[in-house]
């Protein structure tokens, strides 16, 4: 008999496609369907493993008893943000002018988030997750979330999630929201707009020190995947374990991002950081005070690159410090050189032994995509 854990459950499910099959190219179809399923599951390991594909639908889940709500959330809306620069950039793409192509536009993504107990049974050389919660989640797909939001876009979490989730889900931009579910009964869910939110994103200015302007760089690259080292780089009680800090508070109960103040103890001194910039997984760029209370800020830019391998590329980039902070900056230098190749270091171990002690199960297998789309012009309907 299986064992009966507690999982996140997501269901990221692409909006619209039945109706655009109808009457389009089905070979490109296909194929654009490919292209952005792999696109979503790639957002979302980790922490997220692929359970199965389900049509136009990834159903993922995570074994977690809690969850950090704020990284949640990162996670599913930065796999919304790179679904949409995906559709952007195969529209600019294609060479194709099939109904396929053009239309590609109208789809969507939608997730349904949920958080409780399955039992993981091996059937046929497969995972099979069972239990009354994935049934939930999946009955969840049906609902008049739509209404809320306007669109397609959106992601919807269930009360127990947001339990799980130790959040006060109206101060992190959710809408209260319930559904009848047939057996079940009434569900209370929360509704998070992520056609508003990929707008915000787009409109919020960047805050980024450059690798060529940085006064000072340090980086190094580790063997593991951006989600699993942007948590490293984000999450309160991780963040001490490499960067040399005693302990982290961060302030307000609204979700992190910028605007998000955290007192970094160290030592016998108190670092006060504020986050300017906050991109899941790319950046996050942060103010600390080194000089006088009026001078300016020092900046700092933490950048990470997908290598090739797999892994992730890190760099610290130290903005120019203003005139009045020189001085404070140039005599902090020796401290910087000597430290961060040391937390960098350290953060490699910790991540090899993080990544490595995940045991590696097999998932099912992507769709692939041959991009035909993008050199194989259609003028007609296929046969």
């Amino acid at each position: 008999m299986a064992d009966v854990e507690t999982a996140c459950f997501v269901i990221a499910d692409i909006s619209g496609y039945t109706d655009y099959l109808a009457g389009v190219e089905l070979d490109h179809a296909q194929d654009i369907l490919a292209d952005l399923i792999d696109t979503v599951v790639g957002g979302l390991r980790p922490p997220f493993r692929l359970a199965k594909l389900e049509g136009d639908a990834a159903f993922v889940y995570t074994v977690a008893d809690a969850i950090d709500g704020s990284l949640l959330q990162d996670s599913i809306e930065a796999t919304y943000f790179a679904f949409r620069r995906r559709l952007r950039d195969i529209k600019q793409s294609t060479v194709c002018k099939c109904d396929a192509c053009r239309h590609m536009a109208d789809l969507d993504l939608k997730f349904i988030v949920h958080h409780g107990q399955v039992a993981i049974q091996s059937m046929a050389g497969q995972e099979e997750l069972v239990g009354r919660d994935v049934i939930l989640v999946h009955r969840l797909l049906k609902n008049a979330a739509a209404e809320v939001t306007g669109g397609n876009a959106y992601a919807l979490y269930s009360d127990e999630c947001i339990r799980a989730m130790g959040i006060d889900p109206a101060a992190h931009g959710m809408a209260a929201h319930s559904e009848l579910i047939d057996v079940i009964g009434e569900t209370d869910l929360w509704i998070r707009d992520l056609e508003a939110a990929w707008q915000q994103e787009n409109e919020r200015n960047r805050v980024l020190v450059g690798r060529d302007e940085a006064a000072m760089l340090f980086e190094g690259d580790v063997e593991a995947p951006r989600p699993l080292v942007w948590e490293y780089f984000t999450l309160p009680e991780h963040r001490p374990k490499w960067q040399g800090s005693v302990h982290i508070d961060e302030l307000g109960d609204g979700r992190r991002g910028v605007g998000t103040v955290a007192h970094c103890a160290h030592g016998d001194f108190m670092l006060v950081e504020h986050i300017l910039d906050f991109r899941p997984f790319d950046y996050i760029t942060v103010s600390h005070q080194i000089g006088g209370p009026d001078s300016e800020p020092l900046i700092i830019t933490y950048a990470l690159a997908e290598a090739a391998d797999g892994g992730t590329h890190v760099e610290a980039r130290f903005g120019e410090p203003s005139d009045d902070s020189r001085m404070q900056f140039d005599a902090m230098r020796p401290t910087f050189e000597q430290n961060y190749p040391i937390a960098i270091q350290t953060l490699k171990k910790l991540l090899v032994e993080h990544h490595g002690s995940a045991e590696a199960v097999p998932e099912p297998a992507l769709p692939h995509s041959s991009e035909r789309f993008l050199t194989q012009p259609v003028t007609q309907l296929s046969p």
